[in-house]
Order: structure tokens, then C-alpha cells, then sequence
């Protein structure tokens, strides 16, 4: 298997200081719309990098749900192992890959537990399937074989099938407050432009432009 030998040039664009918006979030709406726009496969999907306790990285792919100044929103099982890492040190990072585009968007921040208003009202808007399957999977742990799992879902859709899916105080959302994000768009010859905003302690951004 010739790796090595595995290349392409990015050649959908350069991209400007002049072009980007002087809020980071005005920037990364502008973008994500047009990954909606242009119809790549699951333009919300996002690596989630966290640190556990014994200095451990890793990362997993959720679901970008909302983002605001406030920050960026993902949900998850609260004794996963992401959770268990953040309870640890909330220090996170997430990356958006929009390959198709040669793009990426990269944040690096802090997360922390959401309302339970919030998670609730996410739930109850969920599809019936993926509120089962919310409960009747215990995120992270050691499971025998997919029967099991198959089965407990199985025994939450009779157990539910005439009422309300309850929800799971195991389950929830996380907000992450960006103090970093970077815009990388792909170039000719590996020359690619990266622009990092920052944020001081006054609250206040600031842009560089990065060696790619």
C-alpha cells in the first residue's frame, strides 16, 4: 500500500483577509451555510477532542446542534467516555473536515454542562427512535454483542410504546466557549491560508493569519 505517493492539490480558492468578518461566529455561520448550501454529506458532524485524567487524548464524531456567541452545542450520555474526560478537564477542541470544499474550522475552547431545560427541550424534539435509544444505551461501556443491545432497545420500545419517553437525567447537552477558532482553507503547492481569531481578556478578538 503506496501512501506516500497519495496527493492532490486544493485548488477550490484562496482566501483573504478582506474577506472574513471581524466576528469569528459571523465567519463560521457564513461558512457553515454554505456547506449546507453546497450539500456535503453532514456539514454539522464535528471530532471532538478530549483529554482524560492519565493525559490520554481522544476524539469521537457528534453532531454540531447549535452555536451562538455563547458557543457551540453538542448533546451526549453524561457517563460517556467524552463526560467522564470533561468532569476531568474541560478543556475541548473540535474540528469541522469539509474536505469537499478544502476547508476546515477548527475551535479550541472549554465546555460546560448545559440547562436541563435546554437538553429537555432538544429531546423531546428528537425522532421516538433516538429518544430510545438515548436510554437504552449506556454509552461507552462493554457491551457482549449487538443482541444486547438490540434487546434493550427493544425492551425501552415496549416499555414506552404507549406514553411519553421520559427523560434521562444521564443525557444532555454541552456548550463550548471558543477562546480559539481558526478558518483553514486549502491551496496550490501546500501553500494554505489559515487565519486564527483569539480572544483577549477583554473579550475582544483578534485575527493573524498562520504559516501553513
Amino acid at each position: 500500500m503506496d501512501l506516500e505517493s497519495l496527493r492532490r492539490e486544493y485548488l477550490h480558492g484562496g482566501l483573504n483577509r478582506e474577506d472574513l468578518a471581524l466576528d469569528p461566529f459571523d465567519q463560521f455561520g457564513k461558512w457553515m451555510q454554505q456547506a449546507i448550501d453546497l450539500k456535503i454529506a453532514d456539514p454539522t458532524a464535528m471530532t471532538v477532542a478530549t483529554v482524560a485524567e492519565n493525559g490520554q487524548p481522544s476524539q469521537r464524531i457528534v453532531l454540531l446542534k447549535h452555536f451562538d456567541e455563547d458557543g457551540f452545542v453538542f448533546y451526549t450520555n453524561y457517563g460517556s467516555r467524552k463526560a467522564q474526560d470533561l468532569e476531568h478537564n474541560a478543556k475541548i477542541s473540535l474540528h469541522f473536515p469539509w474536505h469537499t470544499i478544502d476547508r476546515q474550522v477548527k475551535v479550541c475552547g472549554e465546555a460546560t454542562k448545559i440547562s436541563t431545560a435546554e437538553s429537555l427541550k432538544y429531546f423531546i424534539s428528537r425522532p421516538k427512535d433516538s429518544q430510545l435509544a438515548a436510554i437504552a444505551s449506556a454509552q461507552s461501556t462493554v457491551l457482549t454483542s449487538r443482541t444486547v443491545l438490540l434487546n434493550q432497545f427493544e425492551a425501552m420500545k415496549q416499555k414506552f410504546q404507549a406514553g411519553e419517553i421520559p427523560f434521562p437525567d444521564f443525557w444532555g447537552g454541552y456548550r463550548v466557549k471558543a477562546r480559539e477558532i481558526e478558518f483553514w482553507q486549502g491551496g496550490a503547492k501546500r501553500l494554505h491560508d489559515r487565519f486564527r481569531y483569539l480572544q483577549g481578556a477583554d473579550g475582544e478578538w483578534t485575527i493573524d493569519r498562520l504559516a501553513p
